[in-house]
């Protein structure tokens, strides 16, 4: 993918993702913005670009109990080896505002690490 042109840094972060329309099995969560994720499967999925997917995501750094529900679009899908990674835009969800606090959440703890390294 060349240079990425985002509004929302990116954060990595790692999660288990349910997206049963996808997949039967769960995924893994790479990376979160506020307008979109990275997720990756370990098996072949066969994805529709034109589909909107419901996802809950369970971030390890989230402290609420609950998964984030999120409306999703794929934005595009890679195969590799029989591992599958896909692009998702997080459309408007029922979770936005916890989505929001989560990411304000990863924005500190990636300051904190910069911080920390430089003493």
């Amino acid at each position: 993918m060349g240079i990425e042109n985002r509004q929302h840094p990116r954060y990595k972060e790692i999660g288990r993702i349910i997206a049963n329309e996808l997949c039967a099995l769960p995924g893994v969560l790479d990376d979160i913005s506020l307008q979109g994720c990275q997720i990756h499967y370990s098996v072949p999925v066969i994805v529709d670009l034109e589909t909107e997917y419901e996802v809950q995501i369970s971030p390890l750094h989230n402290e609420m109990s609950a998964p984030l529900n999120l409306r999703c679009q794929p934005q595009w899908v890679k195969e590799h080896e029989g591992n599958t990674t896909i692009g998702l835009k997080i459309l408007y969800s029922p979770d936005a505002a916890r989505l929001s606090d989560f990411i304000e959440k990863l924005k500190q703890i990636n300051s904190d690490d910069i911080f920390s390294s430089i003493k």
